[in-house]
């Protein structure tokens, strides 16, 4: 095998498959990228059994072949050539010693048989939805912070992905809140519900470009999900069970409804949240009154007290929540001005719009009124 590329497209490739390469495995092959150019184009590929990554990078192929190098080795390699207009050149022998080179830098490395490389899983392509990359990009920020990093729950550590006819709605909990958004798609499809793993997602939105005028095909296979974007696809295993019974947990009722500019509520908290530190426990808390809302928070470096003028329908009230579970939900809501319903002290807090496109729940946390 003889291929030339430019370093900025290969190391781009590089930088995409390398999000699936295992830190940790038992399996020496998987720890490699594999580059293939058996065919008319070099593609690049990274899996490690739960997430697979394939990329097509630009480059001349003078001699067909496929290699597998030692991931971190050949990146570094590579990250670490001259910024030139010179080629890279990376040919292979048959004993899969592999020369790579750039102006007067030579390495020569052992590589592994490609053919003993995991090929990714073969995904059905009758079941999809398409959507922009901007709106996945945009769906997957507006979630992933409330999945569970803590494995004891395996549902808790994906994101629900449910199709129905032209609505895709994606949520995330952790036990503790919970995010659901709402997309209107361009066509309808059959209906459809998955989890997907939120590694899978984080990584994806870092590979996504964002643009509206680009589109993600995503394909719904039996235990496995595609992503089909530029010239990338991402394949993931699904967490395979019934996930939460959300419509249970969400309700219209409420006693108290407050609306609220969403940047000086954001401020307030954070100003508070300067008296925490990151395993103090201390709850912020609401005081919502006729047209005032009171933000008090009292931890062992000092207090912190604050007012904001509200527009409040229903009862006062005076309920405690842990701020970065506000922060994490009013950093990512684009209005000018939030809506919170509330039943009382112990009930979940609802952050919704009108059209319930967006609806992050958040659970109270019990505090000492006395205290405070």
């Amino acid at each position: 095998m003889k291929l030339t590329f430019k370093k900025a497209d290969l190391l781009n490739g590089i930088n995409i498959v390398l999000k699936a390469v295992p830190s940790k495995t038992t399996m020496p092959i998987l720890e490699c990228i594999l580059i293939d150019a058996s065919a008319e184009e070099i593609r690049l590929t990274g899996n490690d059994t739960e997430l697979g990554i394939e990329t097509k990078v630009e480059g001349t192929i003078l001699e067909n072949g496929k290699i597998a190098l030692d991931a971190k080795l050949f990146s570094e390699i590579i990250r670490k050539l001259a910024d030139s207009e010179s080629p890279i050149t990376i040919e292979t022998d048959e004993r899969l010693n592999t020369v790579i080179s750039c102006e007067k830098s030579v390495f020569k490395i052992q590589g592994k048989d490609g053919e003993e490389f995991s090929c990714l899983p073969f995904i059905e392509r009758e079941r999809y939805i398409c959507l922009s990359q901007f709106t996945l990009k945009e769906v997957i920020r507006q979630t992933i912070f409330s999945i569970s990093v803590n494995d004891s729950n395996k549902m808790m550590t994906g994101e629900l992905f449910e199709i129905h006819e032209n609505e895709l709605r994606v949520a995330s909990l952790d036990g503790h809140r919970m995010s659901i958004r709402k997309i209107l798609l361009k066509d309808s499809y059959e209906t459809m519900k998955v989890i997907v793993p939120g590694k899978t997602l984080n990584e994806i939105s870092k590979i996504l470009t964002g643009d509206n005028e680009k589109e993600v095909l995503i394909f719904f296979g039996s235990n496995h999900i595609l992503f089909e974007f530029d010239d990338t696809l991402v394949v993931s295993r699904l967490i395979e069970g019934e996930y939460f019974k959300i419509d249970q947990m969400i309700s219209n009722d409420y006693a108290t409804k407050l609306s609220i500019n969403k940047k000086e509520f954001l401020d307030a908290i954070e100003r508070a949240s300067i008296l925490i530190r990151e395993n103090d426990k201390k709850p912020i808390i609401l005081n919502i009154q006729e047209s005032v809302m009171e933000i008090r928070l009292n931890s062992s470096f000092g207090t912190m007290n604050d007012q904001i003028l509200i527009h409040k329908n229903g009862q006062d009230l005076m309920i405690g929540f842990n701020p970065k579970f506000l922060i994490d939900a009013l950093r990512i809501i684009d209005q000018e001005e939030v809506e919170l319903y509330m039943m009382n002290a112990k009930s979940p807090c609802f952050i919704k719009d009108a059209e319930e496109s967006y609806i992050y729940l958040i659970l109270p946390v019990n505090f000492n009124a006395a205290s405070v």
